[in-house]
């Protein structure tokens, strides 16, 4: 029977290194993972080339969009605390007017403050012109029947704020929106003076980040920079 050295000398673990075939098999071994890394760079600098291009990847640029929490994280807890003075108070000022309507959204209400703020735009219209157009849309929002935002208003209310729309002048929602203003003021007011959101603000606490916590106080790989190792111990 033939020596199997002799059939497979790449088996032949004494062989000297300086054989043509040894550094063949050297070099081939670490060429492989060279060339197979080469790919998954580039593949992933294309990926990263594609997210930056999507515009969605930019959207946290935009602080002023609705539903960001970089407002409220930024209302100090004595502000926040004023509101829970008066609902003129919260109303008075942007932080908490948006607060405010980020709440009723979660309890489907949002329609409430949406008309109210729509009613102080109108009352702030110059000219007579512009009544009539606003006037149109206000009460086809939120005031005739199975309106897309329809507020819950007495029948009286209703019936007056509908007759004056044909002539419609600064003081044309008035009773209406008074009327929503202590609804809101009696029932939804009261709520987010409880909700945890508020709560949250008053406490100095941002729900939208999570509590940092002390690193306690362990070696790290720069605490040994610049150390020598003492090999005597060994």
């Amino acid at each position: 029977m033939e020596n199997p050295l002799l059939l497979f000398p790449q088996l032949n673990i004494s062989a000297s290194k300086d054989k043509p075939y040894y550094k063949v098999m050297k070099s081939s071994i670490k060429e492989e993972p060279h060339k197979a890394s080469k790919p998954g760079a580039k593949q992933k600098r294309n990926r990263l080339s594609l997210l930056l291009q999507k515009p969605e990847f930019h959207e946290s640029d935009h602080l002023g969009k609705p539903g960001n929490l970089a407002k409220a994280s930024s209302v100090s807890p004595e502000e926040a605390m004023k509101w829970g003075e008066s609902f003129d108070k919260l109303l008075s000022e942007k932080a908490g007017l948006d607060a405010f309507t980020k709440f009723l959204k979660t309890e489907f209400s949002e329609e409430n403050i949406e008309f109210w703020i729509a009613c102080e735009d109108y009352k702030k219209s110059k000219t007579s012109h512009e009544l009539l157009p606003k006037a149109k849309t206000i009460f086809e929002t939120f005031i005739q029947k199975d309106a897309p935002k329809e507020v819950n208003l007495d029948f009286h209310t209703k019936e007056v704020t509908t007759q004056n729309i044909h002539q419609p002048l600064i003081s044309t929602f008035d009773a209406a929106q008074n009327t929503v203003y202590r609804l809101m003021e009696q029932d939804s007011y009261p709520r987010f003076l409880r909700s945890d959101p508020y709560l949250n603000l008053v406490k100095g606490r941002n729900p939208g980040r999570p509590t940092l916590r002390r690193r306690s106080r362990s070696f790290t790989v720069n605490d040994f920079q610049g150390v020598r190792p003492d090999f005597t111990v060994w």
